[in-house]
């Protein structure tokens, strides 16, 4: 038994030499999926073309051009390979980590709904579970396991769903009826920190949290709603500056009463020197598909997506969100990474 487990042990050790971590665990919904919703009966996934265009297998359910956040920041943490989705498990050293993100899905678990079928952020902590439980049987060795599990980075970059496809569609959803955008942003906050301390009760100790980008500047909400003169959707961007200033300090409540976690916020809206220099107020495919904001099945885009901001109506090009990664691993502005970025985070 002692050998078997050293062996995994140096296995281990040897395959992630020239990595930061030993593995990458990733939740959240459409700005991180990538391929968990292809086969749901839903309006929210995206493996045709044109998305995929710039991503060396072509349509895998990445809701970009290209490559995601995650997509990249896993590159910098070292991993020669994407993270591969909960969806398509299939011999996969799951070990490295497992993506369970879902477009459409939500912090609350009937968000998204409007849209069809989806995995809610409580369904990807029950779908973790499920992996670490793996992990467990084939380590045989509760210390072994928790160790590698103390060491990796969790990602979530969840909460958009719950304002624009939960909050702010009335007609599908009672919450703006029943809670004011501040009670229920509360209550979104209260639910989202029980859920990362669930994430710790299964061993997780690196936490990287994204707040929420400007969710009234994009092409789909500026056309859904309009704008009354403004430059965005003020109520949608009011919403995630409202969640951000509860985040940020409920991560610093985290940090202080978990022993031996640390958490970190990230900001994913970019710089206003970053902005001038992208095309941001139109999407480079033809919008039309999914509810309205995805691109037209078969398509053609615009010919130059690396100097625009969106992809569709709500999503980033492989541009972007390289320079969004770029920032929340090596920034040193704490308006962007707070306390830490994920290069740091990853040494703790």
């Amino acid at each position: 038994m002692a050998i078997s487990i050293l062996l995994a042990l140096l296995s281990l050790w040897t395959t992630n030499a020239l990595r930061q971590v030993p593995c990458y665990f990733i939740f959240g919904d459409s700005l991180s999926d990538n391929g968990n919703n292809n086969n749901l009966p839903t309006l929210a996934k995206v493996n045709y073309p044109p998305y995929g265009i710039d991503f060396p297998q072509g349509p895998t359910g990445r809701f970009s051009n290209g490559r995601t956040i995650h997509d990249f920041i896993a590159e910098f943490l070292g991993f020669n390979i994407s993270i591969p989705p909960f969806a398509k498990l299939v011999g996969e050293n799951i070990s490295n980590g497992v993506n369970y993100a879902s477009g459409s899905a939500g912090i609350r678990d009937e968000t998204g709904r409007n849209l069809g079928d989806r995995i809610p952020f409580n369904i990807q902590i029950l779908n973790h579970i499920c992996i670490t439980s793996r992990i467990r049987l084939r380590m045989r060795n509760n210390s072994a396991t928790n160790s590698l599990l103390n060491r990796c980075i969790y990602s979530v970059q969840i909460g958009s769903n719950d304002y624009i496809n939960n909050y702010f569609r009335p007609e599908s959803y009672n919450t703006s009826r029943l809670f004011n955008l501040s009670e229920y942003t509360d209550r979104l906050l209260q639910q989202l920190s029980g859920q990362l301390q669930t994430l710790y009760d299964r061993g997780a100790r690196k936490f990287a949290v994204f707040g929420l980008g400007l969710l009234g500047c994009t092409p789909f909400a500026i056309s859904e709603y309009g704008t009354n003169g403004s430059l965005c959707v003020d109520k949608l961007n009011e919403a995630a500056t409202i969640f951000n200033g509860g985040l940020r300090p409920l991560i610093g409540q985290l940090n202080n009463h978990l022993p031996n976690a640390t958490f970190t916020y990230l900001n994913p809206s970019g710089s206003q020197a970053d902005l001038a220099t992208f095309v941001s107020n139109s999407s480079c495919c033809i919008t039309g598909g999914g509810g309205g904001e995805l691109c037209l099945r078969n398509s053609n885009p615009c010919n130059r997506p690396r100097r625009f901001v969106f992809w569709d109506g709500v999503h980033t090009t492989d541009a972007w969100n390289e320079l969004v990664a770029r920032s929340a691993y090596s920034t040193n502005s704490t308006l962007e990474a707070s306390p830490l970025n994920i290069q740091q985070l990853a040494m703790r």
